[in-house]
């Protein structure tokens, strides 16, 4: 159960965070922005607050914003349609009524003769037999199956934007998972201090080989077995070399010299052979600005994690079988939420990286191959044909999707393994 409910809350926040960039920038540059949705399929939960339609989905895959223009807007009124016209107090259409008329006695119903919905505004009809030509408010509603949609005025769609008001409300999304690391990184920090490289005692961790030679917190270290030690590095890379074997530790507390004899313990190290650790946590201090700087240090450092392994990836050093889907990632949420929350933190952090950077890479149906054609329109001074490069889109989409069903398949096979 905590495992499900750190995975909801961190997924969960990263999805927010990357679909609220996407539509506060969207809004700032006047787009129409018609659903603000975490999840895909079949709508959980809905409501609506100014023009947006707020939802939550049944399938926990990402989210969207869907902006007004990027899909074919609105219904094909044609001419000798018979519809409802609904007025405001201006004299204005406020509502189309496209069918059941007979719900909406205040309607006036008339037949087209034409009709503009983007860009002068106007339905144009025969009203006993008079042709009258009725201006369109710009926030008027088409109500069909009694399902209200507002209209999109060609200056209120995405494609009426510049590039740079576009190209904005795209990076957006990965650019606030960015920030969203670095705001966990410094909170983190904030909370739990900075580690510093230098060779002294943090916390003592219980019944390890510190605690029972009787090492400190706070104590300098400045010799181990008559090597000088200056910084965390050195004095943990002696502890690594000599696992199970007794070393003199010369440290400095509360002025006073002295020497400790300590035997590490041993482990598993990162490469598979045995090292030495004698459990005790790095140093660390409390600073505002050290939190700041901490977390852009971090966040960078996890940027170029991730460029190395997909870097690997692309070279065929690193398979795809060792990739992590939608189940691997809430097997190790839950593994991390069992550390602690300061570890949990940093793995959203991890996350939320990798998020920014796997939709900005160049790959149609991602943020960053809807840059690709955004930055061609820029070059070439005219867009790319929508029909053309709606397919791109799809089938990138689709192949995204092969992708994701691959990777959940080896999640599932390395549970059982």
């Amino acid at each position: 159960m905590n495992t499900l409910i750190s995975f909801i809350v961190v997924f969960g926040l990263l999805v927010f965070i990357h679909e609220w960039g996407h539509l506060y920038f969207a809004k700032r540059a006047g787009i129409l922005c018609r659903e603000f949705a975490i999840g895909f399929g079949p709508k959980l939960f809905s409501f609506k607050r100014n023009e947006t339609v707020y939802t939550i989905r049944m399938l926990p895959l990402g989210g969207f914003v869907r902006m007004a223009g990027e899909d074919p807007e609105m219904i094909d009124i044609k001419p000798g349609y018979e519809i409802g016209l609904v007025f405001n107090g201006r004299h204005e259409v406020s509502q189309i009524i496209i069918n059941n008329k007979s719900k909406h006695p205040e309607a006036k119903v008339v037949q087209v003769e034409k009709v503009d919905l983007e860009h002068e505004l106007f339905v144009q009809a025969y009203d006993d037999d008079e042709l009258v030509r009725y201006k369109v408010n710009e926030k008027a509603v088409l109500v069909q199956d009694e399902q209200p949609t507002q209209i999109a005025p060609w200056n209120r769609q995405f494609g009426s934007k510049s590039v740079g008001q576009r190209a904005l409300a795209i990076f957006a999304g990965p650019m606030m998972n960015f920030v969203l690391a670095f705001v966990l990184l410094a909170a983190l920090a904030l909370m739990q201090g900075i580690p510093v490289d230098r060779a002294e005692v943090g916390e003592i961790m219980e019944g390890g080989a510190a605690e029972e030679a009787g090492l400190v917190e706070g104590d300098q270290v400045t010799s181990i077995e008559n090597t000088p030690v200056d910084t965390w590095e050195e004095m943990t890379t002696i502890i690594q070399q000599n696992p199970n074997e007794s070393i003199t530790f010369t440290v400095v507390r509360n002025g006073q010299t002295e020497s400790i004899a300590v035997t590490p313990n041993e482990r598993v190290g990162q490469m598979g052979d045995a090292e030495g650790f004698i459990g005790v946590t790095q140093p660390r201090e409390f600073s505002v600005i050290g939190s700041l700087t901490f977390g852009v240090t971090q966040t960078y450092l996890f940027m170029t994690m991730i460029f190395e392994v997909l870097g690997l990836l692309v070279t065929g050093q690193f398979s795809l079988d060792y990739v992590a889907g939608p189940v691997g990632i809430y097997n190790y949420t839950g593994e991390a939420a069992a550390l602690g929350i300061f570890v949990l933190m940093q793995w959203a952090a991890a996350l939320s990286v990798n998020l920014g950077i796997i939709n900005l890479l160049p790959i149609p149906a991602m943020d960053g191959g809807r840059l690709v054609f955004i930055g061609l329109e820029g070059l070439r001074g005219k867009p790319i044909d929508p029909q053309k490069e709606g397919m791109v889109h799809l089938v990138g989409f689709a192949l995204l999707f092969l992708l994701v069903i691959f990777v959940t398949w080896n999640d599932i096979n390395r549970l059982f393994m």
